[in-house]
């Protein structure tokens, strides 16, 4: 991997064990899979939203948002820092909900530290402090996927390229804020209590999705929520405890496989199949070969088949 930031997963198990990496205890990440604010509001304490989507390449900054107001008062006394460095925005989401509920979350002392050093910084200098922070880099960095190749390579993204950005949602000071590095400060949405916050950030999103073309589907959204397993364990639903181990350990498994490469494994099983047909002899490989071309056609022509069906029915 490159020195700089890779490109990590919007998923619930990488930003669970990232942040558990970082020191943060008793936080977990569940993904929403529909705007429900019922769903939301079960998983209460909520610290916060980290929502993904295809970022407009073509779109220029606008002097007011299109949702809600700047807040630069906000910029200054939380914790809000401006996005300096590709990459790095699915940690930055999350860090912005983290340092601003650390009366909340024990956000563990290597946090704690970095929080205090940026207090008094502005929003540029607390990104240029996040981006050149070798933990947080490194930690980031840890749940990217394992590639043999590395492009070094830096250019900017045209209007034709999908570019996904990640920002962040949370209650600051009585008030929805919405959190984006991109933008010159937090933007204010409405007064909102930490017990209000699954009813009012909801239609903050549902706006927000209603500027994409109906046909876009490409949104990501996971909440920031206290340990599933603390609630399990104060009511003492066995099941519940049951099913929150085998997920973490399912997120063990997945976060392993990450990190490693498995060109070179799929390549020695390449090797050795076609090795084992050589040795065969008498033009097993060749007719082997003959086989292999002949199923993937007929696979070929039945999902056309299949398609053609599904066109006749839908005219």
């Amino acid at each position: 991997m490159s020195a700089g930031w890779n490109t990590i997963e919007s998923d619930a198990g990488v930003f669970t064990y990232l942040i558990n990496s970082l020191g943060v205890r008793d936080v977990q990440f569940e993904e929403l899979v529909s705007l429900d604010a019922d769903f939301l509001r079960q998983r209460s304490p909520v610290y916060g939203v980290i929502f993904l989507f295809r970022y407009p390449t073509g779109d220029k900054l606008h002097a007011t948002p299109l949702d809600g107001t700047f807040d630069h008062e906000a910029a200054e006394s939380q914790f809000f820092a401006a996005q300096t460095i590709q990459n790095a925005c699915g940690t930055q989401a999350l860090l912005s909900v983290l340092l601003n509920k650390v009366d909340a979350i024990d956000v563990g002392p290597r946090l704690q530290e970095f929080r205090d050093f940026t207090s008094a910084f502005p929003a540029d200098l607390r990104g240029e402090a996040l981006s050149n922070s070798e933990l947080i880099r490194d930690v980031h960095n840890s749940f990217a996927r394992a590639s043999p190749f590395a492009d070094e390579a830096q250019r900017l993204a045209t209007e034709d390229d999908d570019v996904y950005h990640f920002i962040a949602y949370t209650v600051m000071n009585g008030k929805l804020y919405e959190l984006d590095g991109l933008q010159p400060a937090p933007i204010a949405h409405d007064s909102c209590t930490p017990e209000e916050f699954p009813d009012k950030v909801i239609p903050v999103l549902e706006r927000r999705i209603e500027r994409y073309p109906a046909q876009e589907i490409r949104f990501n959204l996971l909440a920031m929520v206290r340990d599933l397993r603390i609630r399990a364990r104060e009511i003492g639903d066995q099941d519940w405890i049951y099913q929150e181990e085998q997920k973490r350990n399912a997120w063990q498994w997945e976060n392993a496989l990450r990190r490693h490469n498995f060109i070179g494994f799929v390549g020695e099983i390449l090797k050795g199949a076609v090795r084992s047909k050589l040795v065969e002899g008498d033009g097993k490989y060749a007719e082997w070969v003959k086989e292999a071309k002949a199923k993937t056609k007929a696979r070929f022509d039945e999902r056309q088949r299949a398609k053609g069906r599904t066109d006749d029915d839908t005219t």
